[in-house]
């Protein structure tokens, strides 16, 4: 249960008030009594900070049921994995996708998944959609190439004994493929995108059908992930 009587100040309440908020996200819409078991919090609680959050306009009510607010849209819309990446990448990946067919994404990790920070759907999009805000295992190409790549310790499901040696394998070619792995029917090719301390800070991923041969693919992916991760490099910021 989320403490509520936390010293220094607000932050127990705070506390409160977005795991309220990250309950009501997964449900997409539900009641009270439900928010208040989800999150953890006691009922006239969750009933408090409800009222609150539909004042601020971050939660919207409807009868008995709470739904994401507009507010919380608006704030999320300015949120990028890392200053000026998604306005650099935005016309590779677009141009990517329209050579490909493929459904195209950029990928951070957070709380040991991948998550989708920008997508471009292509013609197998049906298959496997992608999404801004869709989280996937840490096991598909986009976590697997950053999960290579970052220190030890992350906090990521147990690997197993064989990730060690994949692992080294994607440090050393530069790229991870996922070959229906973690989806029946897709298959994914990923890079590591640059900042300019050298550091992968997020990931390019294209997805295919099985059918479509994934080494032009993956040349095509690979030519990608230089153009946005140099422009990366030369953006002030960076």
């Amino acid at each position: 249960m989320v403490d509520m009587n936390m010293s220094g100040g607000g932050r127990g309440v705070l506390e409160g008030a977005f795991a309220l908020l990250e309950a009501v996200e997964r449900a997409g819409e539900s009641r009270l009594t439900a928010l208040a078991a989800e999150s953890g919090l006691p009922k006239t609680t969750a009933r408090r900070l409800l009222e609150q959050l539909v004042e601020l306009g971050a939660v919207e009510r409807s009868g008995g049921l709470f739904r994401m607010g507009s507010r919380m849209f608006r704030l999320g819309l300015g949120w990028q994995p890392h200053p000026g990446m998604l306005a650099l990448a935005r016309r590779p990946v677009h141009e990517l996708a329209r050579a490909t067919g493929a459904t195209v994404g950029i990928f951070v990790l957070r709380e040991g998944r991948a998550l989708t920070a920008a997508a471009v759907p292509g013609e197998w999009d049906t298959f496997a959609p992608m999404r801004a805000g869709t989280a996937f295992p840490w096991t598909t190409a986009a976590g697997k190439v950053l999960v290579a790549g970052a220190p030890a310790g992350l906090p990521v499901d147990p690997p197993t004994k064989a990730w060690s040696r994949e692992a080294a394998q994607i440090r050393e070619a530069g790229f991870a493929i996922d070959r229906q792995e973690v989806a029946e029917g897709v298959c994914c090719v990923a890079v590591p995108l640059r900042g300019r301390s050298g550091t992968a800070v997020a990931a390019l991923c294209a997805l295919v059908d099985p059918s479509q041969p994934l080494s032009p693919l993956t040349a095509s992916v690979v030519r990608a992930g230089r153009v946005i991760s140099a422009s990366m490099q030369g953006h002030p910021g960076r």
